[in-house]
C-alpha cells in the first residue's frame, strides 16, 4: 500500500527543542523511512555535542552561517556552513554545531524518522566546543 500525501507548512509547525539544543520544526515524513525537518540556532548559539544511536541525517543549510564539527572513529573535520552547503551525518558520528552572527538554519532529512520518541536516541558526547 502507498503512503498517504502528506504536506506542510514552515509557518504550521510546531517549534521544538532537540536534544543538542537547536530549535527543531518537524516537518512531512514518510512512515518508517524519512522525514524531513527545519533546524536552526541563534546567533552565536552552540549546541550540545551528541551522537545518534538510530538516526542518519542530511543537512542542506538554507540561512545564515556558521560550523559543523563531525568525528567518527579516529578521524574529524569542521566544515564551514553557509547557504548552499550540504552535509551528513552517518550513524554513530559525533557531532556539534555552532552559529554565526546572523544565525544558522538548514533543512534536514532524517532517515528513519525524527523524532521516533526514544529519549535515548541521542547520547551526550564531548565536542570540540
Amino acid at each position: 500500500m502507498a503512503a498517504d500525501f502528506a504536506t506542510s507548512r514552515i509557518a504550521d509547525a510546531v517549534e521544538i527543542t532537540a536534544p543538542d539544543g537547536a530549535t527543531v520544526r518537524p516537518l512531512c515524513s514518510l512512515p518508517g523511512t524519512a522525514s524531513s525537518a527545519q533546524f536552526e540556532l541563534g546567533p552565536q548559539q552552540v549546541s550540545k555535542a551528541v551522537s545518534h544511536a538510530g538516526v542518519e541525517e542530511i543537512w542542506f543549510v538554507t540561512a545564515g552561517s556558521g560550523e559543523m564539527w563531525r568525528r567518527q572513529g579516529g578521524r574529524e573535520e569542521a566544515t564551514v556552513l553557509e547557504p548552499g552547503v550540504c552535509l551528513t551525518i552517518p550513524l554513530g558520528t559525533t557531532f556539534q554545531f555552532r552559529a554565526g552572527t546572523g544565525g544558522l538554519r538548514a533543512v534536514a532529512v532524517t532517515i528513519p524518522p525524527w523524532p521516533d520518541g526514544n529519549q535515548d536516541e541521542a547520547r551526550s558526547e564531548t565536542g570540540r566546543w
